[in-house]
């Protein structure tokens, strides 16, 4: 395992070197009050950044807006707010999203897929510092950080004249790129251990589970290695969760690659020898198996105690005691 980092950034899980670094500029971003944008694939975890980054300055609130999300003739409204009778409808003024983020983070999902039409406005609202409410005639002034994300190439959108280049520079102005899960291989058993982390859970993975997980690519990256292991949780008859209990996708990664053998990638980044299976003839008692998973977790980890607890999903004091109780201790 690899020099342990700085973990201040509690919610973003990870020892790899790409993450110690995106650690380090989120304690420094934190000081700031500079637009942010965060580049990375869907589900490599842009909002736990920008969530990071707000909560290190602590000031205000954190508001997320789904610019996906913002469709329609009431997406100005949903944005900037609305006075009494701006509109059909509008029997009442509403506050904006951008009003109540004030003081505070407005954190811009997927920025990419917002209109041209809005992309004007919240132009003025970096420049100017200050919006219109959807009827009204008197603009307002406000105090807030903006962080965008998006997984698209902004560069190649304003090529295709679907994004502002004036605004793609007022949000460029620190820029922060999320690598993918495939390309961070050895945070896979940390993130694994702390999805396995609820009140009464007990459960641990086999070996051949641990493996085809490492080697797995991850399109969907951490948010789909969340949904399998919480799926695996939910189908699982017992305790141990077993190649048996994988969602049909990975059963089909598996099947094409023949099954058996670590992969090299899971070798690379673990630093360890393949390991063997449990022997699968007869009924194992549950306290051997229990023994003979622990084991394999501290080959696995080399030693490192604190890793394999977070591999087999149980706290520092448990694994301690497991330890004592089954002898392993040396």
């Amino acid at each position: 395992m690899g020099s342990v980092c700085s973990n201040a950034s509690h919610s973003l899980v990870g020892e790899s070197p790409a993450i110690c670094q995106i650690r380090r500029h989120i304690e420094k971003l934190a000081r700031t009050r500079a637009p942010v944008l965060l580049l990375g694939e869907s589900g490599t975890g842009k909002e736990v950044v920008a969530r990071a980054i707000h909560s290190g300055g602590a000031m205000g609130h954190f508001i997320p807006i789904d610019c996906g999300a913002l469709v329609g003739p009431l997406m100005e409204s949903e944005l900037f707010g609305h006075v009494r009778g701006a509109f059909t409808g509008a029997a009442e003024a509403k506050r904006g999203l951008i009003e109540l983020a004030d003081g505070g983070t407005a954190f811009f999902d997927e920025i990419g897929d917002l209109p041209l039409e809005t992309q004007v406005k919240l132009l003025r609202l970096l420049q100017e510092r200050e919006f219109r409410a959807v009827g009204s005639l008197t603009t307002r002034k406000v105090e807030i950080r903006v962080i965008a994300a998006t997984h698209r190439n902004l560069v190649r959108e304003i090529e295709r004249e679907s994004f502002r280049q004036d605004l793609f520079y007022r949000l460029n102005v620190v820029t922060l790129r999320l690598p993918p899960l495939r390309e961070r291989r050895e945070d896979i058993p940390l993130l694994i251990g702390r999805f396995l982390e609820r009140p009464g859970a007990r459960h641990s993975l086999t070996n051949e589970t641990m493996e085809t997980l490492m080697s797995y690519d991850w399109p969907g990256n951490v948010r789909e290695l969340q949904n399998c292991i919480e799926r695996m949780v939910a189908m699982s008859s017992g305790p141990l969760l077993h190649i048996r209990d994988l969602p049909s996708a990975l059963q089909t990664y598996r099947s094409a690659q023949g099954g058996g053998a670590l992969s090299v990638a899971a070798v690379a980044v673990s630093g360890a020898e393949p390991l063997r299976a449990p022997a699968q003839s007869g009924i194992i008692p549950l306290r051997e198996m229990e023994k003979r998973t622990i084991r394999e977790a501290l080959v696995y980890t080399k030693g490192d105690r604190v890793m394999a607890a977070y591999l087999l999903g149980i706290g520092r004091t448990t694994l301690y005691r497991k330890l004592k109780e089954y002898r392993l201790v040396s």
